[in-house]
């Protein structure tokens, strides 16, 4: 009687680990968070004194205040500046990770890609010449034979 083994709670979760998009994954969000800190000096050494030549360095100090008294906590204040460093950032981060690593690993995978294509051309190519080569020794030897029996029946 054949019994058919599940595989153990331990051999699933290694299956698991070994897949290659879960790898991947764990290799993304430690390069994110490594990335995280470029940004965050980006913003604090380029964004922030560009915006302070405007007005304040600190983005978090641009607020608008809906009621009539707004002074310290008081009052209901929007940070809109929070916002805006924030969506900067997020655009910051965007624009490096589209420019540095999607658009050249694009380019660079199109060329592979063109190469393969390119190599498999030139199979065809090859193969389709040997084909008629091949054929060519064909008829030939045909002829040859062909010519051999007409002088043996003279």
């Amino acid at each position: 009687m054949s019994e058919n083994k599940e595989p153990s709670l331990w051999e699933g979760f290694k299956a698991f680990l070994m897949r290659g998009n879960v790898v991947d994954l764990a290799v993304a969000v430690v390069i994110g968070a490594a990335f995280t800190n470029i940004v965050n000096a980006m913003v604090k050494g380029i964004v922030n004194p560009v915006v302070g030549a405007i007005g304040t360095k600190n983005l978090d100090h641009y607020s608008s205040c809906l009621s009539s008294t707004c002074q310290g906590e008081q009052g209901i204040q929007i940070l809109w500046g929070s916002v805006l460093g924030a969506a900067m950032s997020f655009v910051i981060t965007a624009a490096v990770v589209y420019f540095l690593m999607v658009l050249p690993m694009a380019k660079y995978l199109a060329r592979q890609e063109a190469r393969r294509k390119a190599k498999e051309g030139t199979q065809e190519v090859i193969e389709v010449t040997e084909l008629e080569v091949l054929k060519e020794i064909r008829d030939a030897l045909v002829a040859q034979r062909g010519a051999g029996h007409d002088q043996q029946e003279r």
